[in-house]
């Protein structure tokens, strides 16, 4: 661990979610104090005081909502100490069918996953450019390196989610600040259980949380979870449209 990273605040948005949870919970065995901010951060405390005793570190909760953009200024502003790592994994991947049909669903969808996520990390930036130092994580996905017609409204908010950290990271990378996307692909999780995933594609909770804080210690700028999605998505992005738009993807 660098002197830059160690000892820092860790904020987590979307902390209660699997991915999030084990993300925070490898910071804090590096002796990181966390934050977890989630919209019902109450239901967060058994997980809270079991991190807390056992790294002895400070793990704060506290409530976000990233769908209110009026109170983005406000939480930020809020926060204290003001964290020198901010990890995003918010996210909602929603039915694709129903997002055809939906665009209340689909709006839902592109928000949580695009709009939400870069305004509220875009904050986050102008305070870290101020100071000249810190570290932002985006949690994108495989789905955003070309459009499927498995999950396009997915994948086309994950698509401008990861274009907007790139255009960020080239704003900041003279001005001190980190700026890493995060790839996961396929993740175990209770939302896939059931599914029937390849296991060389799939990673466990853990693993991406290990692959984030590697991220940030290694000033990485862009990581597939799993490197092996890195060739995949190499193959899925060289198929020529005329051909691909023929696929079952």
């Amino acid at each position: 661990m660098t002197d830059a990273t160690r000892k820092s605040t860790v904020l987590i948005l979307g902390g209660r979610s699997e991915i999030g949870l084990a993300i925070g919970r490898v910071f804090a065995a590096e002796g990181h104090n966390l934050i977890l901010a989630a919209r019902d951060p109450e239901s967060l405390e058994p997980e809270r005081a079991d991190i807390a005793l056992r790294h002895d570190i400070e793990v704060k909760l506290t409530q976000f909502d990233v769908l209110d953009t009026e109170s983005m200024h406000g939480f930020v502003e809020a926060l204290d100490p003001a964290p020198e790592i901010v990890v995003s994994v918010i996210g909602l991947m929603g039915e694709q069918a129903e997002n055809e049909r939906d665009p209340i669903a689909a709006t839902q969808v592109m928000r949580s996953n695009y709009e939400g996520p870069a305004l509220i990390l875009g904050l986050f930036a102008e305070r870290m450019v101020a100071a000249k130092k810190g570290t932002i994580v985006g949690v994108s996905s495989v789905a955003g390196d070309r459009g499927r017609a498995s999950n396009y409204v997915y994948g086309s908010a994950k698509a401008g989610f990861t274009a907007f950290l790139s255009g960020l990271r080239n704003r900041c990378a003279r001005l001190g600040v980190q700026v890493v996307t995060v790839k996961p692909g396929f993740v175990a999780t209770r939302m896939t259980e059931g599914m029937d995933l390849p296991a060389a594609l799939t990673a466990a909770p853990e693993e991406v949380g290990q692959a984030v804080l590697r991220a940030v210690e290694r000033g990485r700028d862009v990581v597939y979870v799993r490197p092996v999605w890195g060739l995949v998505m190499r193959i899925i992005t060289a198929i020529p449209e005329r051909f691909f738009k023929r696929t079952d993807l």
